[in-house]
């Protein structure tokens, strides 16, 4: 599959389905607390995509994925399905949302914390987030994928902590995933080289451990192999003619 230059038109629709995606993580914020199932979000998050956003929640059935979103808690490091077991005091939860809007996709994800959370996952979860922005403040026209994922990666080693390689941003716009793969590792210069109108998600996922994961059973569900938490900030993007256009900033990244 080649990189697809987005025309301005099908900027500005992923410019809606990412903040319409962005949209369902700041509604779903106040219902992530003590005692709610994954399932019970997976819900609200559905019936608000259909009915109230009128767009596709993009990970149902996808593949054979069961859910509407992905939630993966505390050492799940992506794809978590949502089910009955209820979040406790201290957990920390990736929630992943995708839409379909007038045949364009938005993805995003966004790291809660159940209750209180301890100073390590506190720590985790801002390092991740401050790792995800080193690696969107690279992009611009001229600078290969291998400048994002050193930035990442430098600043998460530094840290202490480790990067999982098995998976990695990617293209998106009309497919769900299309090319090219972003990876959050890397050397300065290698990789493709950005142009304007490229489209794609920045998604590091970052572990308190070692960066060693493995899936689970179910095909889906991966998580960290010593059991330490993992954490993960995602957003779509565009490459513009001088820097950068971020879709899915939430309502307190855009005031």
């Amino acid at each position: 599959m080649a990189v697809t230059i987005k025309t301005a038109e099908e900027i500005n629709k992923m410019r809606i389905a990412g903040r319409l995606a962005a949209d369902v993580l700041d509604m779903i914020g106040e219902h992530v607390k003590i005692g709610v199932s994954t399932e019970e979000l997976d819900t609200i998050c559905h019936d608000y995509i259909v009915n109230a956003q009128q767009a596709i929640p993009a990970p149902l059935n996808y593949h054979g994925f069961p859910k509407s979103i992905c939630t993966s808690v505390n050492h799940q490091v992506c794809h978590g399905i949502p089910g009955g077991k209820k979040l406790k005091n201290g957990d920390i939860i990736n929630i992943d949302i995708t839409v379909i809007k007038d045949g364009f996709h938005g993805d995003t994800s966004r790291m809660f914390i159940v209750g209180e959370g301890s100073i390590l996952t506190r720590r985790l979860i801002d390092i991740t987030r401050q790792a995800i922005w080193k690696g969107i403040e690279m992009v611009k026209p001229g600078v290969h994928i291998g400048d994002i994922g050193h930035a990442i990666q430098t600043l998460v080693e530094s840290s202490g902590y480790s990067v999982v390689r098995e998976y990695c941003g990617h293209g998106i716009g009309r497919e769900f995933h299309e090319d090219p793969q972003i990876l959050h590792y890397g050397t300065p210069g290698n990789g493709l080289t950005l142009q304007a109108g490229m489209c794609f998600t920045i998604e590091p996922m970052v572990n308190a451990g070692k960066r060693q994961i493995k899936l689970l059973p179910d095909k889906w569900t991966v998580v960290t192999k010593d059991r330490k938490p993992s954490a993960q900030w995602e957003h779509t993007l565009a490459v513009t003619e001088d820097g950068f256009e971020v879709f899915t900033l939430g309502a307190e990244e855009r005031s």
